[in-house]
């Protein structure tokens, strides 16, 4: 016997039970990032290497352990994106989007890392992301965390996730706070982990996100970063605070955000939940004003965020929000001599005539019991039945299959009787 082929770990078919609450849920993105003036770009699946080493940093978690990454048969070294913020600058830069006006994009797509698959957390995972070129203003910062909880009202979950925020400051900012937090965690070395001592040096800002509690009690005493912010970051954080408070929108002030990606800097967020376990974060972002120029454009201000949307589909499971249309909505049923072309006619027409009707039409034979069950199976809303009678006086049975009632109609009729169930 041939053995199967499986799926590669941590990367999961979306079945057709599965991908009608997936288009619910990108329908929504599309819905609202549209709503803001966006407009979709598309990158490639594979980039340079060196893009997302220079773009993400060399010594964050992504660059150094997670990536897929091989040389093709030109030498060139090329990576799977982990992300999508590197490849839509590299896409803007390249082909000249940002040097003269402001551009609102939106992307959606699968990325890649080579992470330990677990319940929210997958090496083939999908997501959508918003990246705003041109504007350096706290406005722009709000509006787009406004955007997400506009996001979360239209799924239904807005009740169920918190926004937290912080100020990171500028690149002198932060250097000025690193020797700080450097000289505090030396004097505190012993209670570090191996981790923590490996990104004391090279990244130590991610020690303050550490899981570790005891790092976490010790850190307590760290300096505050806040203390570091130049008076422009302080008023522009304060203006992104403002903003969201005229808006409505709470949200919780957390010193220890610092996002996992080097190229943040001033505003960054994080949209958490309490319902998918340790995989809380379902959306993150932040401000990226260094990361044009640093892949060789012109120097840009820019704002942006990413959601994952598998573990939103986790969140609308669990939530039970899974109402989503049945897929298919008219089966046609045929039984008789010069029925079946009958049938295929009246499902076109009625296509054509009644815009996004999906109509099934059975094929294989059997009578009619057998094609009411497989009509039940899909899910059909309502069956047509076509005899060599109907045939004959160019009628149809119109059974509502989820009241249970029937009507004979005349063909011509049909779609507008169709309209009232549908």
């Amino acid at each position: 016997m041939v053995k199967k082929i499986q799926a590669i770990r941590g990367m999961n078919d979306c079945l057709p039970t599965q991908s009608a609450l997936w288009q619910k849920l990108e329908n929504a993105v599309k819905k609202v990032v549209s709503s803001y003036g966006c407009t979709e770009i598309r990158m490639p699946i594979v980039e340079m290497t060196h893009l997302f080493s220079r773009a993400i940093g060399e010594v964050t978690d992504v660059v150094e352990k997670e990536m897929y990454t091989f040389d093709d048969r030109n030498g060139d070294s090329l990576t799977l994106r982990p992300e999508g913020t590197a490849g839509c600058v590299r896409a803007c830069i390249e082909n000249s989007l940002i040097d003269r006006s402001e551009q609102r994009l939106w992307y959606m797509g699968p990325m890649f890392r080579h992470e330990r698959p677990q319940k929210g957390r997958y090496r083939q995972f999908h997501q959508c992301g918003v990246e705003i070129f041109g504007l350096d203003g706290p406005d722009v910062d709000a509006e787009l965390i406004m955007m997400t909880a506009r996001l979360w009202q239209e799924l239904g979950i807005d009740k169920h996730v918190r926004l937290e925020l912080n100020s990171i400051g500028s690149l002198e900012d932060r250097a000025s706070y690193r020797t700080a937090l450097v000289a505090f965690l030396e004097q505190n070395i012993d209670v570090l982990d191996d981790d923590c001592k490996r990104r004391m040096h090279t990244n130590p800002l991610r020690v303050l996100d550490s899981k570790n509690s005891a790092v976490q009690a010790m850190l307590a005493d760290a300096p505050r970063l806040s203390d570091y912010l130049s008076d422009e970051s302080k008023q522009h954080f304060l203006g992104v605070c403002e903003l969201l408070d005229a808006a409505g929108i709470e949200y919780r002030v957390n010193e220890r955000l610092v996002r996992g990606l080097d190229y943040y800097n001033r505003t960054v967020f994080e949209w958490v939940t309490e319902d998918l376990g340790a995989q809380g974060t379902v959306c993150a972002g932040g401000r990226y004003d260094g990361l044009v120029e640093q892949l060789g454009g012109k120097s840009t201000p820019a704002v942006g965020f990413a959601m994952g949307l598998e573990r939103l589909v986790l969140m609308l499971e669990t939530l039970e929000l899974t109402d989503v249309r049945r897929a298919v909505d008219v089966y046609m049923v045929t039984a008789g001599e010069g029925t079946m072309v009958a049938g295929l006619k009246l499902a076109e027409n009625l296509r054509e005539r009644i815009d996004g009707l999906r109509v099934m039409t059975h094929f294989g034979g059997g009578n009619f019991k057998k094609q009411f069950k497989r009509a039940d199976k899909v899910g059909a809303v309502v069956a047509l039945v076509l005899g060599e009678n109907e045939v004959a006086e160019d009628t149809v049975v119109l059974k509502d299959l989820l009241g249970g009632t029937q009507e004979t109609c005349k063909q011509s009729d049909v779609a507008a009787k169709l309209a009232e169930l549908i």
